[in-house]
């Protein structure tokens, strides 16, 4: 088969998203199928050599640190796209992994070649703009107007279910990286039914990662690692209040960069043992996980499925989980976070007696261990015969 991405941001960029797919690439790849990943070009010093699999499209920096870029659905990018794709073998089926332009663009070309869309949905769209702008209705009402204009005749609605039901209005086949995303979704009407394919982990890193990690941990204090963009809605702010209130004598390692990262340092200035890595190489992040005695994840109802976590369970690593939906869809090897109301404050207070428990479970030698069924399920070699079958499924209909 030839398969076409698209996505929003290039893959030599950082984000979940990016990672997922690229690993869904490389293992479609040894499979012995072809994969072209139309993203929009990448601008600043990042931007990488050509790779023969993309087709970069014309396209404008949007942040500051010129990591991230959008291309314009229009009809001048449909003319780029249709020259750039004579060049390569026909096309079987598309498949979208994008919420914004690169989901129009997508859906814009599947059209007008008359081929079926695999849509895999990545983003809470909702919570996420909630999550950066306290003008998330008129900003949810603009980007229902642009879907329209972007997509003829896909829906109404001004709303963030809206906006995720008029692009999988042109799909055949909807997927959801979590049990939990894909129930709220066939419960909001954006598509029914919805396939859970949870994106995975590279077998061989996986593999390698665990072989290089200590027969025994080094005795010391409990070593938690926590990873992310430092950005509102991943709640790094929050943790680090929890941390420093929960009083334990506990390293803490903090992987990734965002704007949030002076805030997060001046919070934890003076408390030993706290060290930010910065961003790491996919293989030294999962290193660093594996060494560590617990991981901690702290957003809540934002994500579709929460990578980390499950990157952390197939390495062996327990977690500390604020989410509840996440908790449940790894079902063990954690400390569950007790579920606090709104108030920010008694959710801090949670999460640090959390902490406390966690740190003294592990220095007593009885933290809970991740279910071996998880690790199994996770390797991207069986996500992605998961998705092959999907693809056949969608080509038989």
């Amino acid at each position: 088969m030839h398969i076409v991405f698209f996505g929003d941001q290039h893959l030599d960029s950082l984000g979940g998203a990016q990672v997922s797919m690229r690993l869904q690439r490389e293992f479609l790849e040894r499979a012995g199928h072809t994969v072209t990943v139309v993203a929009p070009r990448m601008h600043g010093p990042r931007a990488g050599a050509d790779d023969p699999a993309n087709v970069d499209l014309p396209s404008m920096p949007i942040t500051a640190d010129r990591e991230y870029s959008m291309s314009w659905p229009g009809r001048a990018t449909d003319r780029f796209l249709d020259r750039a794709m004579t060049h390569r073998p026909p096309v079987d089926i598309v498949h979208v992994q994008a919420d914004f332009w690169g989901g129009f663009i997508g859906h814009r070309y599947a059209h007008r070649h008359g081929l079926p869309v695999v849509h895999t949905m990545h983003n809470r769209v909702d919570v996420g703009i909630r999550a950066v702008t306290p003008l998330h209705r008129p900003v949810l009402a603009a980007l229902n107007s642009w879907r329209r204009r972007a997509l003829p005749g896909s829906g109404s609605g001004a709303d963030g279910w809206a906006f995720l039901r008029g692009l999988a209005s042109g799909a055949s086949a909807v997927t959801a990286p979590s049990t939990h995303f894909a129930r709220r979704l066939e419960e909001h009407d954006v598509f029914r039914p919805v396939d859970v394919v949870w994106n995975g982990i590279d077998d061989d890193v996986r593999a390698a990662t665990i072989a290089a990690a200590p027969v025994a941990p080094p005795e010391g204090r409990p070593r938690f690692v926590w990873l992310g963009r430092m950005s509102p809605e991943k709640r790094l702010l929050p943790f680090l209040e929890a941390f420093v209130a929960s009083g334990v004598d506990a390293e803490l390692e903090i992987i990734g960069g965002g704007a949030q990262r002076a805030a997060a340092e001046k919070i934890v200035a003076g408390i030993p043992h706290v060290r930010f890595a910065g961003r790491l190489s996919y293989p030294e992040t999962l290193a660093r996980i594996a060494a560590a005695d617990a991981l901690v994840q702290t957003s809540i109802g934002f994500e579709t499925q929460g990578m980390t976590p499950f990157e952390a369970a197939t390495l062996g690593t327990p977690s500390v989980i604020s989410d509840p939906d996440i908790a449940a869809e790894l079902g063990g090897g954690l400390w569950a976070v007790p579920a606090a109301d709104a108030d920010e404050g008694a959710r801090v207070a949670a999460l640090a007696r959390t902490l406390r428990q966690a740190a003294s479970d592990i220095a007593s030698g009885v933290a809970p261990e991740p279910l071996p069924e998880v690790a199994e399920s996770f390797r991207q070699s069986s996500r992605t015969a998961a998705m092959i079958a999907l693809y056949e499924r969608v080509l038989a209909g």
